[in-house]
């Protein structure tokens, strides 16, 4: 398979980025996160969305300039304009609890553990997105979850390789690097 064009996508904490920059930096090509595309940056980050038409212009103007990349992070409802150009999809994911202890992890090392701690000035912050991501199972098909995944990797012209699993980082590049080998 000759995959120039790799999207890597699942939950918050199910591994996509860390994926994407091992996937990327193995085939020695570009990575690119959504998260930088979706958010404006601001300090704290991740407090301000993009509107979607400026998103989509910088996005389509980054993955227009190299001949091969790897994009990690959700973009359905958003970016549908590139599905065209995904020659491979991998879907990551991971037990909730997994999960939700990276995002927890992840948490303290962004913003510092008296920043959300209960009454450091991002608890409410932290506490609303931990909810939103512990709600990714159950959630319903019309907001980031589960679900909402499921249909949109059912409707992709290329194909798609599934990653539901609690292996390291090492052994699931193994994978898509023999997937993109046949």
């Amino acid at each position: 398979m000759t995959a120039r064009h790799i999207h890597l996508v699942g939950a918050s904490g199910s591994g996509t980025t860390t994926l994407g920059r091992a996937l990327a930096r193995h085939l020695g090509i570009p990575h690119f996160d959504t998260d930088d595309y979706f958010w404006l940056p601001t300090d704290p980050p991740f407090g301000q969305i993009r509107h979607r038409a400026a998103r989509q212009a910088l996005l389509g103007a980054d993955l227009e300039r190299p001949p091969a990349w790897v994009l990690s992070g959700s973009l359905c409802g958003w970016g549908d304009a590139f599905i065209p150009l995904f020659d491979l999809v991998v879907f990551c994911a991971v037990p909730t609890d997994v999960r939700m202890a990276r995002l927890r992890a992840r948490e303290v090392e962004r913003y510092g553990a008296a920043a959300i701690a209960p009454d450091g000035p991002l608890r409410a912050k932290h506490e609303a997105f931990l909810a939103w991501a512990a709600s990714y199972e159950n959630g319903p098909a019309v907001e980031r979850s589960r679900a909402m995944h499921d249909v949109w990797l059912a409707t992709l012209p290329c194909p798609v390789v599934r990653l539901e699993d609690t292996d390291d980082v090492a052994t699931r590049l193994q994978r898509v690097v023999a997937t993109l080998a046949r």
